[in-house]
């Protein structure tokens, strides 16, 4: 057993990396920075340290004397200066690792991170793989995982409302979807074994590839229109509507900069394995989905 540290713990990943864990006896201090969504990790048992993740002093006090962190980049869709911010948070969490001499660091990153090309919102970790291989002295794990069936909670409300779903990325074009969870059952398992030496990277892809067609028709069925169209709109019109839908230009501009990625293959994994194959299906994940999107008071 060890002592982790985990930022970010009250996301999708954090929380189930952090509770995992802790079930397996680790001491974990959870990081985030609110102090009341900090609480049940707390009385699950972690140090709870609430703090500014662009605060290099709390990082380092935070990472320092443990045997393993777990990082990502929060970040928030209305943020005006987007790519400023993250790159902020960034920064800190290098320089509050190599002030800790950390060991062993996993980094949630993405697919198509190793890209220099324009990939809009993945180009925000790019930038912090490249920061991150500047470490001396620490093993660095970069995770980079599919996109999450989670990302599509915020707009379950939209397509039960309107009967469709709509996005930029072309219908013929499958993607590696992953649950939340089983991005945290790796990391976690790599916190816990620190099985790696220098800079690594693992894929984690979910069961299969989908297309967006494929995640209307599994999503409708959830939300009881099992019929549920799939329609590409143009990228100027996406990025209006998320806009309109509260999100900052800068961050719809890169949303859909993503989408054109994915559209001209320049985000995609190396190579299906079993290794990067994780158990959970959209299938079966999507009631979670339709009962979290019941749950949001209209």
């Amino acid at each position: 057993m060890g002592t982790i540290t985990v930022l970010g713990a009250t996301g999708n990943t954090g929380r189930a990396v952090t509770l995992t864990l802790l079930r397996e006896g680790h001491q974990v201090r959870a990081l985030g920075r609110g102090a009341g969504r900090l609480a049940p990790l707390g009385e699950a048992g972690a140090e709870v340290r609430v703090g500014d993740p662009t605060d290099v002093g709390y990082l380092t006090e935070a990472f320092r004397g443990v045997d393993a962190v777990y990082t990502l980049l929060p970040n928030d869709p209305t943020w005006p200066d987007f790519r400023a911010r993250t790159a902020r948070l960034g920064t800190a969490v290098v320089a509050a690792a190599a002030a800790a001499e950390v060991g062993h660091l996993v980094a949630l990153s993405s697919l198509g991170a190793e890209s220099s090309m324009d990939t809009g919102l993945v180009t925000t970790l790019h930038d912090q793989e490249v920061r991150l291989r500047t470490l001396v002295g620490t093993n660095v794990l970069l995770l980079r995982p599919g996109l999450f069936f989670e990302s599509f909670l915020p707009v379950l409300a939209g397509v039960r409302h309107e009967g469709r779903l709509t996005d930029v990325v072309a219908p013929e074009v499958a993607v590696p979807m992953v649950a939340s969870r089983d991005v945290a059952a790796v990391a976690a398992a790599a916190l816990s074994t620190r099985d790696w030496e220098g800079v690594a990277v693992r894929e984690v892809l979910g069961p299969r590839d989908l297309t967006y067609p494929e995640v209307a028709s599994i999503l409708g069925a959830a939300v009881g229109q099992p019929d549920l169209p799939y329609l590409p709109v143009p990228y100027a019109d996406m990025a209006a509507g998320l806009v309109a839908a509260g999100m900052s230009e800068e961050a719809a501009d890169l949303h859909v900069r993503l989408g054109r990625a994915l559209n001209e293959g320049r985000v995609a994994s190396q190579g299906r394995t079993s290794a990067a194959t994780t158990p959970t299906d959209l299938t079966d994940f999507a009631p979670t989905l339709a009962e979290a999107d019941r749950a949001v008071p209209a």
